[in-house]
């Protein structure tokens, strides 16, 4: 389970998301602290494609967490904002960067859409 996170970056986050809205725009790094070290993970968002590197870059938006709360986030178990409510994960910088992270990530695979939800089908 301790690869979930870095799998998911390394293989599922760049290219292109059409679920982030065109005006996006910045850069979000991801420190996922594992015992005594840190892996750095720097993410460009331009207008909906999304760029992965190992970088400990300056970014607009910092968010540091162990990394099974990465992993988490990375199996749709955990929600971002779940995560920052419970002080399991700590952000500086641009806020509104924080939310595109639930476009990136999956949600929790019984997760339905609401408009779904609304017009009674299932996914």
């Amino acid at each position: 389970m301790g690869d979930a996170a870095a799998d998911y970056l390394n293989h599922r986050v760049a290219g292109r998301h059409p679920d982030l809205a065109d005006y996006i725009c910045g850069t979000l790094r991801l420190d996922l602290r594992d015992g005594g070290s840190t892996e750095h993970w720097h993410l460009t968002i331009d207008r909906q494609e999304v760029r992965v590197s190992r970088s400990f870059d300056v970014a607009d938006l910092v968010i540091r967490a162990d990394r099974e709360v990465f992993d988490r986030i990375a199996q749709g178990r955990e929600h971002v904002a779940a995560a920052l409510l419970r002080n399991d994960l700590t952000v500086e910088g641009d806020m509104e960067l924080l939310m595109t992270l639930r476009r990136i990530f999956p949600g929790p695979p019984e997760a339905r859409h609401p408009r779904d939800v609304a017009r009674g089908g299932s996914r």
